[in-house]
């Protein structure tokens, strides 16, 4: 019997989960979360195989409650089910220790599949996030600071106000975001912003 744990913020979502899992013979859904920090001390309770992990959530994220799943449980296997194809925020959960990555929209067609598949050892990356993945390969990634400065635009600051905020001359921010505006293939600010939410580097 492969033990599950789920965790989302969405009751509806953790609804359809335990529905599909229920009529499995092989599964039993343990228990369920709607934050990063009730999932890390339910996991700790129920130790559980299997944990099926949304992404974005009140009170912890689901890279950091990854993070500090995998901190105390190595051998945890966690399946990431989340809305967010973009490389940079699968590279950062398959980084925190996450086995798999799956779309919400793929619940039905692969969900099952999936959960077997960690749980036999295997990795599972779905077709569509691997070619997001591929696309972005050979890209020269943001430096810390640069997200930084890409965040605080997509605040609505203007560049007097990011060097204000983040000690920096205007001068170093206008260096900051020709990069910003290189490494992404932007057309202007508010292209960097969409590109960079729309690939995971920053979040509003």
């Amino acid at each position: 019997m492969i033990r599950i744990l789920s965790v989302d913020d969405h009751p509806m979502l953790r609804e359809g989960v335990a529905a599909l899992i229920g009529k499995q013979a092989d599964m039993q859904l343990v228990a369920e979360a709607a934050d990063g920090r009730e999932a890390l001390e339910l996991f700790r309770t129920h130790r559980p195989d299997i944990t099926l992990m949304d992404l974005q959530m009140p009170e912890m994220t689901g890279i950091d409650a990854i993070g500090a799943i995998r901190a105390e449980f190595p051998g945890a296997r966690i399946v990431v089910l989340t809305t967010h194809a973009g490389d940079v925020q699968v590279s950062r959960a398959l980084k925190a220790g996450a086995r798999a990555y799956l779309l919400k929209g793929l619940l039905r067609k692969e969900l099952l599949e999936t959960i077997r598949a960690v749980h036999a050892g295997q990795r599972r990356v779905s077709a569509e996030v691997a070619a997001e993945i591929a696309e972005h390969a050979s890209d020269d990634a943001l430096t810390p600071r640069e997200a930084d400065v890409l965040r605080l635009v997509a605040g609505g600051n203007a560049n007097k106000e990011i060097a204000g905020q983040l000690f920096l001359t205007e001068e170093t921010v206008k260096s900051h975001i020709r990069n910003i505006l290189a490494k992404l293939a932007a057309n202007d600010r508010t292209h960097a912003v969409a590109i960079g939410l729309k690939r995971g580097i920053i979040e509003l």
